[in-house]
Protein backbone atom coordinates (compact mmCIF):
# COMPACT_ATOMS: atom_id res chain seq x y z
CA UNK A 1 0.00 0.00 0.00
CA UNK A 2 1.36 3.43 -1.20
CA UNK A 3 0.93 6.36 0.76
CA UNK A 4 0.37 10.15 -1.82
CA UNK A 5 0.01 13.39 -0.91
CA UNK A 6 -2.01 15.49 -3.42
CA UNK A 7 -1.03 18.70 -3.44
CA UNK A 8 -2.28 21.96 -5.14
CA UNK A 9 0.28 24.45 -3.81
CA UNK A 10 -2.55 26.26 -1.90
CA UNK A 11 -2.01 26.92 1.75
CA UNK A 12 -3.90 24.10 3.20
CA UNK A 13 -2.36 21.14 0.72
CA UNK A 14 1.29 22.83 1.82
CA UNK A 15 0.81 23.00 5.37
CA UNK A 16 -0.90 19.59 5.39
CA UNK A 17 3.20 17.86 4.78
CA UNK A 18 3.99 19.90 7.55
CA UNK A 19 1.73 18.10 9.69
CA UNK A 20 2.58 14.50 7.89
CA UNK A 21 6.05 15.07 9.20
CA UNK A 22 5.71 16.35 12.59
CA UNK A 23 3.34 13.21 13.37
CA UNK A 24 5.09 10.81 11.35
CA UNK A 25 3.01 9.33 9.07
CA UNK A 26 3.79 7.25 6.13
CA UNK A 27 4.56 9.27 3.10
CA UNK A 28 5.80 7.83 -0.15
CA UNK A 29 5.19 10.06 -2.91
CA UNK A 30 3.69 13.87 -3.09
CA UNK A 31 2.02 14.46 -6.80
CA UNK A 32 0.40 17.94 -8.30
CA UNK A 33 -2.05 17.45 -11.02
CA UNK A 34 -1.09 20.04 -13.89
CA UNK A 35 -3.72 20.89 -15.80
CA UNK A 36 -3.00 22.14 -19.18
CA UNK A 37 -5.21 25.00 -21.45
CA UNK A 38 -3.51 24.02 -24.54
CA UNK A 39 -0.23 22.09 -25.65
CA UNK A 40 1.87 25.23 -24.45
CA UNK A 41 0.36 26.70 -22.22
CA UNK A 42 -0.12 25.84 -18.69
CA UNK A 43 -3.80 26.37 -16.62
CA UNK A 44 -1.81 28.44 -13.99
CA UNK A 45 -0.49 31.85 -14.62
CA UNK A 46 3.22 32.72 -14.55
CA UNK A 47 3.45 33.65 -10.83
CA UNK A 48 1.90 30.51 -9.80
CA UNK A 49 4.16 28.33 -11.73
CA UNK A 50 7.46 30.33 -10.69
CA UNK A 51 5.83 29.28 -7.55
CA UNK A 52 5.30 25.65 -8.28
CA UNK A 53 9.24 26.08 -8.91
CA UNK A 54 10.05 27.47 -5.62
CA UNK A 55 7.77 25.67 -3.73
CA UNK A 56 9.23 22.06 -5.54
CA UNK A 57 12.81 23.04 -4.24
CA UNK A 58 11.59 23.99 -0.97
CA UNK A 59 9.60 20.12 -0.49
CA UNK A 60 12.63 18.07 -1.27
CA UNK A 61 14.62 20.01 1.18
CA UNK A 62 12.25 19.95 3.69
CA UNK A 63 11.07 16.50 3.23
CA UNK A 64 13.13 14.78 0.94
CA UNK A 65 10.44 13.75 -1.56
CA UNK A 66 10.39 15.09 -5.44
CA UNK A 67 7.17 16.72 -6.04
CA UNK A 68 5.71 14.47 -9.47
CA UNK A 69 4.02 16.70 -11.52
CA UNK A 70 1.44 14.50 -13.49
CA UNK A 71 -0.96 15.36 -16.32
CA UNK A 72 -4.40 14.26 -18.03
CA UNK A 73 -3.56 12.88 -21.43
CA UNK A 74 -5.81 16.16 -23.16
CA UNK A 75 -6.02 19.40 -22.87
CA UNK A 76 -8.76 21.73 -21.94
CA UNK A 77 -8.78 23.04 -25.23
CA UNK A 78 -8.82 18.90 -26.66
CA UNK A 79 -11.67 18.59 -24.83
CA UNK A 80 -13.01 22.28 -25.46
CA UNK A 81 -13.32 21.03 -29.01
CA UNK A 82 -14.29 17.62 -28.97
CA UNK A 83 -17.64 16.65 -30.51
CA UNK A 84 -20.16 15.61 -27.98
CA UNK A 85 -21.75 12.56 -28.68
CA UNK A 86 -24.26 11.87 -25.96
CA UNK A 87 -27.52 10.69 -26.52
CA UNK A 88 -29.91 12.87 -24.41
CA UNK A 89 -27.81 15.87 -24.86
CA UNK A 90 -29.24 18.89 -26.28
CA UNK A 91 -25.73 20.07 -27.81
CA UNK A 92 -24.98 15.82 -29.37
CA UNK A 93 -23.10 16.98 -32.63
CA UNK A 94 -21.73 19.92 -31.43
CA UNK A 95 -18.40 20.83 -29.50
CA UNK A 96 -18.32 20.79 -25.89
CA UNK A 97 -17.40 24.75 -25.57
CA UNK A 98 -17.52 25.77 -22.19
CA UNK A 99 -18.32 23.38 -18.74
CA UNK A 100 -21.90 23.94 -17.40
CA UNK A 101 -21.03 25.73 -14.24
CA UNK A 102 -22.85 22.57 -12.51
CA UNK A 103 -21.93 19.17 -13.55
CA UNK A 104 -19.00 20.65 -15.24
CA UNK A 105 -16.46 17.94 -17.54
CA UNK A 106 -13.15 19.53 -16.70
CA UNK A 107 -12.82 19.03 -13.53
CA UNK A 108 -13.46 15.36 -13.55
CA UNK A 109 -11.70 15.02 -16.92
CA UNK A 110 -8.29 16.90 -16.29
CA UNK A 111 -7.61 16.28 -12.44
CA UNK A 112 -10.31 13.87 -10.37
CA UNK A 113 -9.85 11.13 -13.38
CA UNK A 114 -6.36 11.46 -13.54
CA UNK A 115 -6.20 11.46 -9.42
CA UNK A 116 -8.72 7.86 -9.52
CA UNK A 117 -6.11 6.53 -11.59
CA UNK A 118 -3.19 7.12 -9.36
CA UNK A 119 -5.13 6.38 -6.03
CA UNK A 120 -6.04 2.40 -6.54
CA UNK A 121 -4.36 0.46 -4.16
CA UNK A 122 -3.64 3.50 -2.36
CA UNK A 123 -3.84 5.55 0.63
CA UNK A 124 -4.44 9.33 -0.47
CA UNK A 125 -3.59 12.68 1.88
CA UNK A 126 -5.89 15.87 0.94
CA UNK A 127 -5.55 19.14 1.62
CA UNK A 128 -8.87 19.73 3.59
CA UNK A 129 -8.95 21.75 6.74
CA UNK A 130 -10.59 20.90 10.00
CA UNK A 131 -12.93 23.94 9.84
CA UNK A 132 -14.22 22.97 6.40
CA UNK A 133 -17.13 20.83 7.47
CA UNK A 134 -18.90 20.77 3.60
CA UNK A 135 -15.96 19.06 2.22
CA UNK A 136 -15.65 16.07 4.66
CA UNK A 137 -17.96 14.13 2.95
CA UNK A 138 -14.74 13.40 -0.01
CA UNK A 139 -13.29 11.77 2.91
CA UNK A 140 -13.37 7.99 3.24
CA UNK A 141 -11.06 5.30 4.39
CA UNK A 142 -8.32 5.55 1.71
CA UNK A 143 -8.75 9.23 1.62
CA UNK A 144 -7.39 10.74 4.79
CA UNK A 145 -6.83 14.34 5.92
CA UNK A 146 -4.25 15.18 8.62
CA UNK A 147 -5.40 18.45 8.90
CA UNK A 148 -8.63 17.06 10.26
CA UNK A 149 -7.21 14.82 11.83
CA UNK A 150 -4.88 16.87 14.05
CA UNK A 151 -7.00 19.90 14.13
CA UNK A 152 -5.45 22.02 11.46
CA UNK A 153 -7.54 25.25 10.54
CA UNK A 154 -7.18 26.95 7.55
CA UNK A 155 -6.11 30.10 9.59
CA UNK A 156 -3.21 28.09 11.21
CA UNK A 157 -2.41 26.90 7.40
CA UNK A 158 -1.96 29.68 5.95
CA UNK A 159 0.08 30.76 9.23
CA UNK A 160 2.20 28.17 8.54
CA UNK A 161 2.98 28.72 4.82
CA UNK A 162 3.50 32.40 5.86
CA UNK A 163 6.17 31.87 8.16
CA UNK A 164 7.93 29.55 5.96
CA UNK A 165 7.81 31.57 2.86
CA UNK A 166 5.46 29.33 1.35
CA UNK A 167 2.51 31.19 0.73
CA UNK A 168 0.89 31.44 -2.81
CA UNK A 169 0.40 34.39 -4.64
CA UNK A 170 -2.84 33.40 -5.28
CA UNK A 171 -3.97 34.86 -2.47
CA UNK A 172 -2.80 38.74 -3.30
CA UNK A 173 -6.13 38.42 -5.21
CA UNK A 174 -8.75 35.40 -4.63
CA UNK A 175 -9.25 33.43 -1.99
CA UNK A 176 -8.28 29.99 -3.91
CA UNK A 177 -6.97 29.33 -7.06
CA UNK A 178 -7.87 28.38 -10.12
CA UNK A 179 -7.19 27.92 -13.79
CA UNK A 180 -7.02 30.94 -15.83
CA UNK A 181 -9.90 30.30 -17.83
CA UNK A 182 -12.10 29.01 -15.60
CA UNK A 183 -15.81 30.02 -16.00
CA UNK A 184 -16.44 30.01 -11.86
CA UNK A 185 -13.98 33.28 -11.50
CA UNK A 186 -14.91 36.27 -9.89
CA UNK A 187 -15.18 39.79 -12.27
CA UNK A 188 -12.10 40.94 -10.73
CA UNK A 189 -9.93 38.09 -11.58
CA UNK A 190 -11.43 38.30 -15.29
CA UNK A 191 -10.64 42.13 -15.30
CA UNK A 192 -6.61 41.70 -13.94
CA UNK A 193 -6.47 38.78 -16.43
CA UNK A 194 -7.65 41.04 -19.38
CA UNK A 195 -5.69 43.71 -18.22
CA UNK A 196 -2.27 41.53 -17.37
CA UNK A 197 -2.66 38.67 -19.84
CA UNK A 198 -4.21 39.64 -23.16
CA UNK A 199 -2.63 37.07 -25.10
CA UNK A 200 -4.34 34.54 -22.75
CA UNK A 201 -7.52 36.91 -22.79
CA UNK A 202 -7.30 36.94 -26.79
CA UNK A 203 -7.27 32.43 -26.33
CA UNK A 204 -10.39 33.09 -24.33
CA UNK A 205 -12.48 35.13 -26.63
CA UNK A 206 -11.44 32.66 -29.44
CA UNK A 207 -13.15 30.20 -27.11
CA UNK A 208 -15.96 32.03 -26.62
CA UNK A 209 -17.03 32.38 -29.86
CA UNK A 210 -16.84 29.00 -30.73
CA UNK A 211 -18.37 27.77 -28.01
CA UNK A 212 -22.31 26.83 -27.89
CA UNK A 213 -22.19 27.03 -24.08
CA UNK A 214 -22.02 30.51 -22.75
CA UNK A 215 -19.09 31.55 -20.18
CA UNK A 216 -21.08 32.15 -17.42
CA UNK A 217 -24.38 29.90 -16.23
CA UNK A 218 -26.51 33.34 -16.67
CA UNK A 219 -26.09 33.68 -20.40
CA UNK A 220 -23.22 36.72 -20.05
CA UNK A 221 -19.84 35.37 -22.39
CA UNK A 222 -16.46 36.71 -22.31
CA UNK A 223 -17.29 38.85 -25.14
CA UNK A 224 -19.92 40.30 -22.69
CA UNK A 225 -17.27 41.21 -19.70
CA UNK A 226 -14.49 42.36 -22.67
CA UNK A 227 -17.01 45.26 -23.56
CA UNK A 228 -17.59 46.06 -19.72
CA UNK A 229 -13.89 46.22 -19.05
CA UNK A 230 -13.26 48.43 -21.70
CA UNK A 231 -16.20 50.90 -21.37
CA UNK A 232 -14.62 51.27 -17.98
CA UNK A 233 -11.18 51.76 -19.22
CA UNK A 234 -12.87 54.82 -21.29
CA UNK A 235 -14.80 56.00 -18.68
CA UNK A 236 -18.56 55.20 -20.34
CA UNK A 237 -19.23 53.44 -16.91
CA UNK A 238 -18.65 55.26 -13.87
CA UNK A 239 -16.15 53.82 -10.76
CA UNK A 240 -18.65 54.60 -8.28
CA UNK A 241 -21.60 53.35 -9.48
CA UNK A 242 -23.12 49.81 -8.86
CA UNK A 243 -22.75 47.84 -12.39
CA UNK A 244 -25.45 46.60 -14.34
CA UNK A 245 -25.50 44.57 -17.87
CA UNK A 246 -27.87 47.12 -19.40
CA UNK A 247 -25.24 49.86 -18.78
CA UNK A 248 -23.53 47.90 -21.76
CA UNK A 249 -26.50 47.48 -24.30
Amino acid sequence: MQYIASISYGKDSLAMLEVIRRHGLPLDRIVHVEILATKGIPADLPPMMEFKRKADESIKEKYGITVEHISAPRTYEDYFYSVCKGEKSRNRGKIYGFPLQKGNWCNARLKVGVLDKLQRNAITYIGIAADEPKRFHNLTDTKRSPLVEYGWTEAMCRKWCEDNDLLSPIYTTAARGGCWFCHNQSVAQLRLLRKNYPEYWAILLKWDADSPVTFKANGHTVRDFDKRFSMEEQGIIPENTKFKWRMIQ
